[in-house]
This record gives C-alpha cells, sequence and structure tokens, in this order.
C-alpha cells in the first residue's frame, strides 16, 4: 500500500513519519529497524506497545523444526531452520501519574519518527495528554553500534509540560515475549512457542541478565542490561529477574519543565559451544565497554563509521528527490545488513523481520555482495568466510545427490539445506555458480590474494568439480547441464537453463585460473594437472540455447517452443500467479516469473552481442510478470543497456520503492535486502553502464530524461574513483588511492590524482524505437505521486 507524501517528507538523508497510524505499524516497524548485521531490532516504540510484530533477532540465532512431507524421497532436507525472536532490550514503559503512556488513549497532539541515514539512529518525539489531561513531551533515540556489534543502546527522556508529576518508569529484558504464529507449519509453531529455554537470571542495582537456550539446534544466548539515570531528585529504584523478564523500575517526581532521562544500554551473545557464564562475561564485557564510551562516545563513533561508508558508497541524483531519498534508504539497509555479520549469512530480510523465516539465499552473492565489493570490501569478504566455513555441508549435500563437489543450499541460516521444495531448492544448482561468480568478483575487484589462497580458490574449486559432474557431453560435442532451474522458478527442472550453464561456464573458467595462481593450494586439494584442462574444455563447448527461427536465445532448452501464457485472462487480483494457478501450468508456458535470461545478459553480458541484448531483452520482457522482488532491478539495467532509458528508470523507481510503498504487500515481514541493493545495481551498472568483466572495470553512461546529473563511486583495489554524469559527459575523478585504469565506450582511461578525465556521451545509436510490451497489467508500477 503506498503512502502519501505527506506522510514521508522526501528528506534527503532521512525518513520521517510525522503521524502514528495503528494501521501501519507492521510496515514501519520494517522500515525503520535498526541493525549492524549482527544484532537487529525491529522499528517497535519503546514502550511496547501498541505493537505489530515485536522483533529482536542476532544473526545466526535459530531453532530447528521438522520439515513437513506428505511423502518423504531421497535426499529431502530433514529439518527446517527458523530464526528466533530473542529476549527483548528495547522496552521502556512510562506510567504517568499512574496511567500507562499509550499513544492509543488520551490525545496525541504530535508524533515522529526519524531514521538518519548519517547518523544511524531512530529517533522519536511525542507530546502526549493523558486522559485526566497530564501533558508529557517524550523523546528517545536509539542506536545499534556498528563500532561495538554486541551493543544496542538508547536514550529516553520525558519532560512535564504543565505540572509537577511523579513518573515511573519500567526497562524490561523479556524473553519469550509472545507473538502471532508466522507461519501455517503448527511444526514451525510449536518450535517457535516460547523457544528460549531460561537458564540463569540476576539483577543488581541498575544491571541485569538473562540466559536461555534453544531446545533443538542447541544454541545458548545472553542478554544484559545496565542503565545511566538523569534525574532532579528523589529517585526511587528496584531492580528484579526471574525466568524470561528482569526489570528496573524507577520512581521520581519531576518539576515542570525538568527531564528525567534514561539512557540503556543492551548487550548480546550467543554460542552454539561456550557455556552459560563465558556468555554472561561475554556480555558484561560488551557493557563495560559502551559505558566506558558513554552515550555521547558511541552516538559519535556512529556518525564516524557511517561517514567513512557513505564516502564511497553515496549515490547523488539530481532531479528526483523522492527517489533520492529512496536509493540512500536502501543503501542504508543494506549497510545494517551486512555490516558486522561477519561469520554470519546476510538473510533475505537482513535482520528487519522474520519473513524467509531469516534464511539466507543466493541473494546475498548475486545483489548484495556486489555492493558491499565495490564500497565496503571487508564486509564482502567476510560474507564469503561465511559462505566458505559451510563448505563441508555443501559437500556432504553434493555428495548426498550423488555428484562431486560442493552444492550449496538454495536456503539455510547455518549452511544446512533446509527447502523442502526440489524444484525450487535442490534443482536450483546455479546457487553454487552465483557464490564462486562473487569470489571471483570480489577477489578481482580488491586484489586480497590472501582471502583467494586462503578460501576463494577452495571455493572455485569445489564448485567446479561440481559443474563437472553434473554436467555431460552430447553426441554433438555440447557440454550440457540437465534438470535444473535457474532464477526463473516458473520454469523448473529445465534442460540447459542459459543462465546456470553461463555462471557455470565462468565457474569453471575461474577454477582453472585460481588453480594455476595457487598451485600448491590446488595440489592439497588434489587437483592434478588434467583436472582444470578438463574443466576449460567443459567451459569451451558449453550449451547456450538459441532459437535461430525467432533469433533469440531460450531460457531454457525448449522454452520458446511452449505455449504463451494468456495475459489477457489474467487480472491483477491474479498475481503472484504461484498462489492462483498449478505450478505444473507454469512449468510448461511461457512466463516467466523473474529475470533469468536478462539477468544473465547482465552478469555474463560478454556472452552475449548488443543485438542479440536488444532483441532477446524484448522478447523476454513481453513474458516476465514479475512475481519477485528481485526481477526489476536486472530489467531495469538491461533497459539501460539497450536505450530505453526511461523504462530503465521507471524499473529503477520500483526497485528504490519496493519497500517504503511495500509494492508486494509484506514489508511487514521485513525489507527485501536483495531488492534494495538491487537499486544501487540499477545506478551503477544500468545508468552508469558499469561491467567487471575479467576484472576490468568498464562504463558507457547514460541518463534517463528524468535526471539532470548523477554522481556514484566505487573502491577498485586501493583505489577510490568518482563517475558523474549529465546528459552529455561523464566525468571520471580519483578521490584517493593509486591511478586506475578504466574504459569509457571502450575507450581505455587512466584516472590520476591530477586531473579529472571527463568523456563525451554518444548519442543514442539508430531512429526512435517503440517501447517494449509487458505482459497486460505488468507495466513498471510507476511512482505515487498523490499531494
Amino acid at each position: 500500500m503506498a503512502e502519501s507524501r505527506n506522510n514521508r517528507d522526501a528528506q534527503p538523508w532521512s525518513l520521517r513519519r510525522r503521524q502514528h497510524e495503528l494501521t501501519a505499524l507492521e510496515r514501519t516497524e520494517s522500515l525503520f529497524a535498526l541493525s549492524n548485521g549482527h544484532i537487529g531490532i525491529r522499528g517497535t516504540l519503546e514502550e511496547g506497545e501498541p505493537r505489530a510484530l515485536p522483533g529482536t533477532y542476532l544473526n545466526g540465532f535459530h531453532e530447528q523444526h521438522p520439515l513437513p512431507y506428505a511423502e518423504t524421497g531421497y535426499g529431502d532436507p530433514e529439518d527446517g531452520q527458523t530464526m528466533v525472536n530473542a529476549t527483548d532490550g528495547k522496552i521502556i514503559r512510562l506510567l504517568v501519574e499512574d496511567e500507562p503512556f499509550d499513544v492509543r488513549y488520551g490525545e496525541t497532539t504530535s508524533h515522529e519518527r526519524v531514521l538518519d541515514f548519517r547518523t544511524g539512529t531512530l529517533a522519536r518525539s511525542t507530546e502526549w495528554i493523558s486522559p485526566t489531561g497530564r501533558r508529557v513531551l517524550v523523546r528517545s533515540q536509539r542506536i545499534v553500534s556498528f563500532t561495538q556489534r554486541a551493543v544496542m543502546a538508547l536514550r529516553y527522556e520525558v519532560w512535564p509540560l504543565d505540572a509537577d508529576m511523579q513518573l515511573v518508569v519500567q526497562s524490561d529484558l523479556l524473553a519469550n515475549e509472545p507473538i502471532a504464529p508466522q507461519s501455517n507449519d503448527p511444526r514451525v509453531s510449536v518450535a517457535l512457542d516460547a523457544p528460549l529455554v531460561p537458564e540463569f537470571a540476576d539483577a543488581s542495582e541498575y544491571h541485569a541478565v538473562l540466559n536461555h537456550h534453544t531446545r533443538n539446534s542447541g544454541l545458548r544466548m545472553a542478554a544484559a542490561m545496565d542503565h545511566r539515570i538523569e534525574t532532579p531528585h528523589g529517585l526511587r529504584t528496584d531492580i528484579s529477574a526471574e525466568a524470561d523478564l528482569a526489570r528496573l523500575s524507577l520512581a521520581v517526581d519531576v518539576p515542570r519543565g525538568e527531564r528525567l532521562c534514561v539512557t540503556k544500554y543492551v548487550g548480546y551473545g550467543w554460542s552454539a559451544r561456550r557455556s552459560a557464564p563465558a556468555l554472561r562475561a561475554q556480555v558484561d564485557a560488551a557493557l563495560a565497554g559502551a559505558l566506558q564510551t558513554g552515550w555521547e562516545g558511541l552516538l559519535e563513533e556512529q556518525r564516524d563509521y557511517l561517514a567513512e561508508f557513505w564516502s564511497a558508497a553515496d549515490i547523488e541524483l539530481h532531479g528526483d528527490a523522492e527517489l533520492q531519498q529512496a536509493v540512500r534508504f536502501a543503501l542504508f539497509h543494506v549497510l545494517q545488513a551486512g555490516a558486522r555479520g561477519e561469520s554470519r549469512a546476510i538473510p533475505g530480510k537482513g535482520l528487519t523481520g522474520p519473513g524467509y523465516e531469516g534464511h539466507a539465499f543466493w541473494d546475498t552473492e548475486t545483489f548484495v555482495l556486489p555492493v558491499l565489493t565495490y564500497t565496503m570490501p571487508e564486509a564482502a569478504r567476510y560474507a564469503l568466510r561465511w559462505r566458505y566455513s559451510t563448505l563441508d555441508k555443501a559437500r556432504g549435500r553434493a555428495r548426498l545427490l550423488g555428484q562431486r563437489g560442493a552444492a550449496f543450499p538454495w536456503r539455510s541460516i547455518d549452511g544446512a539445506e533446509c527447502s523442502a521444495y526440489w524444484p525450487a531448492g535442490t534443482a536450483a544448482f546455479h546457487v553454487s555458480a552465483d557464490v564462486a561468480d562473487a569470489v571471483s568478483r570480489y577477489f578481482a575487484a580488491s586484489g586480497d590474494s590472501r582471502f583467494d589462497a586462503g578460501y576463494g580458490t577452495e571455493i572455485l574449486v569445489e564448485t567446479a568439480r561440481l559443474w563437472h559432474s553434473l554436467g555431460h557431453y552430447d553426441r554433438e560435442g555440447n557440454y550440457r547441464i540437465d534438470g535444473v532451474t535457474g532464477p526463473d522458478e516458473y520454469t523448473a527442472v529445465a534442460d540447459n537453463n542459459a543462465y546456470t550453464n553461463l555462471m557455470a561456464q565462468r565457474n569453471l573458467r575461474e577454477a582453472a585460473r585460481a588453480c594455476s595462481r595457487n598451485p600448491r593450494v590446488a595440489g592439497v586439494l588434489g587437483v592434478d594437472a588434467q583436472e582444470p584442462e578438463a574443466w576449460s574444455e567443459a567451459a569451451d563447448h558449453m550449451f547456450v540455447p538459441f532459437d535461430e527461427a525467432i533469433g533469440v536465445h531460450q531460457q531454457s532448452s525448449e522454452f520458446t517452443a511452449h505455449a504463451e501464457w494468456d495475459f489477457d485472462k489474467t487480472g491483477e487480483s491474479d498475481y503472484p500467479l504461484l498462489l492462483h494457478y498449478p505450478y505444473f501450468d507454469l512449468y510448461r508456458k511461457q512466463v516467466v516469473k523473474q529475470a533469468d535470461l536478462v539477468l544473465a545478459m547482465y552478469l555474463r553480458g560478454d556472452a552475449f552481442d548488443a543485438r542479440q541484448k536488444e532483441h532477446n531483452f524484448i522478447y523476454y520482457e513481453a513474458r516476465t510478470v514479475r512475481d519477485s522482488s528481485l526481477s526489476a532491478a536486472p530489467q531495469a539495467v538491461l533497459a539501460a543497456e539497450t536505450g530505453f532509458l526511461d523504462l530503465a528508470y521507471d524499473y529503477f523507481a520500483e526497485v528504490c520503492l519496493t519497500d517504503l510503498n511495500d509494492l508486494h504487500g509484506n514489508v511487514s515481514q521485513g525489507v527485501h535486502i536483495g531488492s534494495l541493493a538491487g537499486a544501487w545495481t540499477s545506478v551503477v551498472a544500468g545508468f552508469g553502464g558499469m561491467r567487471d568483466h575479467d576484472g576490468y572495470l568498464s562504463f558507457a553512461p547514460r541518463l534517463p530524461s528524468a535526471l539532470e546529473r548523477l554522481t556514484f563511486r566505487l573502491r577498485m583495489r586501493d583505489s577510490l574513483v568518482e563517475v558523474q554524469i549529465t546528459p552529455d559527459w561523464a566525468t571520471y575523478r580519483l578521490l584517493s588511492g593509486e591511478p586506475l585504469e578504466l574504459a569509457h565506450y571502450g575507450d581505455p582511461i587512466l584516472v590520476t590524482p591530477d586531473e579529472a578525465v571527463s568523456k563525451q556521451v554518444p548519442p543514442l545509436p539508430g531512429s526512435a524505437r517503440p517501447e517494449p510490451e509487458q505482459p497486460s497489467g505488468r507495466r513498471p508500477r510507476r511512482r505515487n505521486t498523490r499531494a
């Protein structure tokens, strides 16, 4: 549901809400979520109520439960994994002269919440008149620290506005908070009904700690809180702790015009191996560090961290204030998802909600890691090291499926496959090539030889072995990979999915190169001289289906021979199709859930010529319904490359506003991190025309008519380069580091510290063409323009 501009001012560096909408709680709780990749807290009010879906998440902290099958089959994963709502430490309840502060009662004369992208804070200001006429001003500010990753902190301030008042504050640690079931599977509901088993509780002075463990996954966590209190005089406090609740209560008489200020620090820790005492010591140490830094110190660290991020990641748009805000919102949430995950995955929803049960998908490597690779390479390295840590599970999965090498899971929290659905899960082998692609891109962009030798080469070797095991040569000498599902889940268990084959081709070649760079590592992995040769041979003969009759590549073998979907008889209420039509009917028709071959033309653009890209794009535009939030970004990129710039801009707008305008109707379950990362992709790869084939950066920039100027930055090796685009010129500047060789429309250029390089943007070739057609009712979703 789109929200009016009056309620969401298009501020360039913040997201603001100026009224309290009880019907929009689930959406705003996701949009206002704070995270550092290690801890995530949804944007619920400090008072705990009203609320829609409370959530506090620790990356990787999950429960296991049996997966449902009507009839089990060989190779089906046995256990599912679901992210657990951990102990909530942000609750601060307020009583004003014995009346609970609650915006559902009395009168709220003003209410504003602001998510600030430069300070990394969520601020709130509410003026409230109680049912008996007591008037107070409540302000709060919270952060999840990027620099002290185990720490969340908040400041809560109350001013009596028209009389002296007694104020009572209750600051809680609350475990096993009851929430509505998020799954229709009763086994999941049972597993998540009070999932935390208490182990230890203690409280003294202003400090409290709770220890819990999960029943099935064997994980243990601790949460601790401490406080600093500023008040005029007459403070009375009491603290207690029991199995699932620790509470500090404080009562004080506050004169009119003065304030009560409570600063709360919360520390979190979890482990599969450490004891309860060790975790208590860990969170106490985290709190000690936070208290020593202090509230102002934490805010300063947060600002400095974000200033460093924005120096490399910021995108400046001139000509569209709404999308300027939206693209920075997107980048901020991508940062929050990946900044300090370190040894953990980057879930599809980040740590903003329970959607997808907290699972990580191929979205991470294909959509999120390119952003991090070119803006925060350290975060990309950590995400890839998490994949490396799961390599043994991927090897085991491949063996179970009768293959060599490593088969990375379709969806997982700890690296084990937990998708029960064969076509969209196990058959989606492209995930392994996506991981390999991210490894190769990171190495090319960073030059990180230690990562290459210590982690990357082994991933590339084991994924190459998978492709050499899965594929075979046909009678014509083509190398085929049959019976797989590509990115488009409406075409399942198909032969020679073009995306899969092309990504496998790159995987095989990159593995051979890695073995050549790191012969010692190759020897340890048992790679003989013949194996890389066999990989290269298979890559050279990789089959990519092409329909000669109509002159387009086929998404998979025989795809263009399938019957067409009847879009004229498909109403808007019939989307997404998977909820209204049987899968078997989708599988046998030319209907595409999300960009598949189009995504291949972006990531493997070196395998297509310009004419093929244009013909392919037009053909698949007419068949792609975008029932996935991951579709619009690659469509924006190829629309821009093929010269349909206004269409690209419409897709870019859809990407940027997917969550802000809740275009898929499910932002209540968390934001879409892959789609948000696609905002960067749409700009940098779309309008900037950036490609990184073979580790060499090239640009073919061009602006849509809606933009006057566009500026973005990239890190490459140890250099930071800025690209500024106007309708007629592109200017390349080296902001720091060593001189860098780039290409502008194929012409080499060298950027140095001495001066910027400006190059003319060539006009679009050829005459005007009609815009590609989309399926009936599936044109790009235009932005909300209500006044």
